[in-house]
């Protein structure tokens, strides 16, 4: 901003848009001076860098604005997390699928997960039944990311809403 320019000549536009040209900094500076703004460098790593007079303070603003904007309309990628145990009960079962369904209307991803502990990890095939069978019973309304697969104790699949599917879904509801 003003005297910080460092560059030996700088490109120009004024406040309303017009190119003034190519110049040596003290004099866009003086140019801003004159019109009691300020001369913000907005494009430093061009070939010449290009100024703007403008006031800086609406310029930090605006720059503020468009960068909160741009953050509004980013959807978060947030991964929800439901675990399971190889003997959880059907009831259980049925609330815990409900929820991925649920989960993945709303357009999260689902990490589904079935912890194994002690004994239950010599009868790992259970745990993988559990696992497939929800697979199947969520069928085409999901998408899955990651296969199952066991991570030390922890049986695990990403799963994912298919294009379409999360439509589909909250129309039935």
């Amino acid at each position: 901003m003003n005297e910080a320019i460092r560059a030996r000549e700088v490109r120009v536009i004024d406040d309303e848009g017009n190119q003034l040209g190519v110049m040596q900094p003290f004099e866009a500076v003086r140019l801003a001076r004159q019109s009691g703004l300020d001369l913000v460098e907005i494009v430093p790593n061009s070939t010449p860098p290009v100024c703007k007079i403008t006031d800086y303070g609406k310029y930090l603003y605006q720059l503020n604005k468009r960068a909160h904007e741009q953050r509004k309309h980013q959807k978060g990628h947030q991964i929800k997390e439901v675990k399971f145990r190889p003997m959880t009960a059907e009831h259980d079962y049925q609330v815990r699928k409900e929820r991925i369904v649920r989960f993945l209307s709303e357009g999260y991803k689902v990490k589904a997960m079935i912890f194994h502990r002690g004994r239950e990890m010599a009868h790992k095939e259970v745990g993988r039944a559990k696992m497939e069978r929800l697979l199947k019973e969520l069928g085409d309304t999901v998408q899955v990311e990651l296969g199952p697969r066991m991570e030390a104790n922890v049986l695990l699949a990403l799963l994912a809403p298919k294009k379409g599917a999360v439509r589909s879904t909250q129309a039935a509801n």
